[in-house]
């Protein structure tokens, strides 16, 4: 059993940078594919970026790829997503997930566990 816990969202004028961090419990972090998903009022939870089980690849998607990187430390048992240049159709609720032993998945059923979400708002 993993929990995920997110932070580090806020309200940022267009442009601006944020570093959302997800804290996982347990002491098996490592053998974890991490993803960070967003939703948007009235929209599907959409794929952001992804890392593999031991950082050998990442993935992002198209709308964010050179603006924002994924990340993580093992030994914090965390993961991160610095998001720079951020624009106001970055505006959602941003989740981390976890799948035991994946690669960087952009697919949402690949996740095993998720956490509650963090809101990321950027005024234009």
């Amino acid at each position: 059993q993993v929990q995920l816990v997110e932070s580090g969202g806020g309200l940022v004028q267009a442009g601006g940078s944020l570093r959302l961090s997800c804290a996982a419990s347990g002491r098996t972090f490592s053998r974890y594919g991490m993803g960070w998903f967003r939703q948007a009022p009235g929209k599907e939870r959409d794929f952001v970026a992804a890392i593999s089980w031991n950082s050998g690849s990442t993935y992002y998607a198209d709308s964010v790829r050179g603006r924002f990187t994924i990340s993580r430390d093992n030994a914090e048992n965390t993961v991160y997503l610095q998001m720079n240049s951020l624009k106001s159709e970055d505006t959602a609720v941003y989740y981390c997930a976890a799948g035991a032993y994946i690669g960087s998945s952009s697919t949402a059923r690949s996740y095993d566990y998720w956490g509650q979400g963090t809101q990321v708002t950027v005024s234009s």
